[in-house]
């Protein structure tokens, strides 16, 4: 059984006892239960289910693992014959969920 579910612009596809990492939720806690209610698909023994976007009644239950950061991605801008160089860097934060089940 797995589904495919949208949150925060980006597509997952998950199944129980699965750890994805979605967009960061500032305000969820380790430990807290989540629902993903943007249920695309439903794939069960019996049949896949299409939505028409999002399956009716399907839901998709998480707990939060906790918040981290990515690796840090270094961006370089270079002009050459210049003299112009610019170097930043970025860490992405994100949740970390581990799928609990999913109902539909």
């Amino acid at each position: 059984m797995y589904a495919i579910i949208r949150d925060g612009g980006h597509q997952y596809r998950v199944a129980p006892g699965d750890r994805i990492k979605v967009e960061l939720r500032a305000e969820a806690k380790p430990g807290e239960a989540i629902e993903f209610a943007d249920v695309l698909l439903l794939r069960k023994d019996s049949g896949t289910t299409v939505g028409t976007p999002a399956v009716k009644g399907a839901k998709v239950t998480a707990e939060v693992l906790g918040l981290a950061k990515a690796d840090k991605v270094t961006i370089f801008h270079f002009r050459k014959r210049k003299a112009s160089r610019k170097k930043t860097g970025h860490r992405q934060k994100y949740t970390e969920v581990a799928i609990k089940e999913i109902v539909g």
